[in-house]
């Protein structure tokens, strides 16, 4: 299904996941002799399919073959919606539902973001994200409705949600490596049913 913008078509697919309010989307691309244009946030069109619009805080990573980053999160206070697309080569996302009372609470959704397709995933509050670098180099950006804030800062073992990652030996920073397992996660996150995705 398309989102309008001022502009014309903002996003020329919504998919939603398994995971209620995570969903994927698909830009409008132009491509021409100079390059490409992506459109990656309209305030507009993420309102009309009921995501937040209020990202406070935006910045990128750049992680090389090999590399798993996750599952991350902001704890409540501090939690956020999470907007993330792929500007350079392709990877392996991952979500993992953390939201006490969520009919799919401790599973999860993967699916390749590249910048070739351009596609982008939202991910409301309540859920831990990660991804696995699938190319040489990947350079991801994301979006999001809170601020950095170290006290409310965490996250999940990397091993420990049943994902089939595609990296057998993954490289991993040494604060992935000591999340603990989502069987030992106390979740503070709790399931809204009929609530907006946000």
């Amino acid at each position: 299904m398309g989102a309008h913008g001022r502009g014309g078509v903002v996003f020329t697919d919504s998919r939603s996941t398994e995971l209620a309010g995570c969903c994927e989307l698909r830009p409008r691309v132009y491509d021409d002799s100079r390059g490409r244009l992506v459109k990656v946030f309209h305030r507009d069109a993420f309102a009309a399919l009921g995501f937040a619009t209020d990202f406070v805080e935006t910045y990128y990573s750049m992680s090389h073959r090999g590399v798993i980053r996750g599952l991350h999160f902001q704890t409540p206070p501090a939690e956020h919606a999470k907007l993330v697309c792929c500007t350079s080569g392709r990877v392996q996302d991952a979500v993992v539902d953390l939201r006490r009372g969520s009919p799919t609470y401790g599973m999860y959704v993967t699916l390749e973001l590249s910048a070739e397709i351009g596609n982008m995933l939202y991910i409301p509050p309540g859920m831990a994200h990660g991804f696995c670098v699938l190319s040489r180099q990947a350079h991801m950006v994301y979006q999001v409705t809170s601020q950095y804030d170290a006290g409310h800062d965490a996250g999940i073992r990397w091993d420990s949600a049943r994902i089939p990652w595609k990296i057998a030996a993954p490289i991993l920073s040494e604060r992935d490596r000591n999340h603990p397992a989502l069987s030992d996660f106390s979740s503070p996150f709790l399931y809204h049913p009929g609530g907006r995705r946000q």
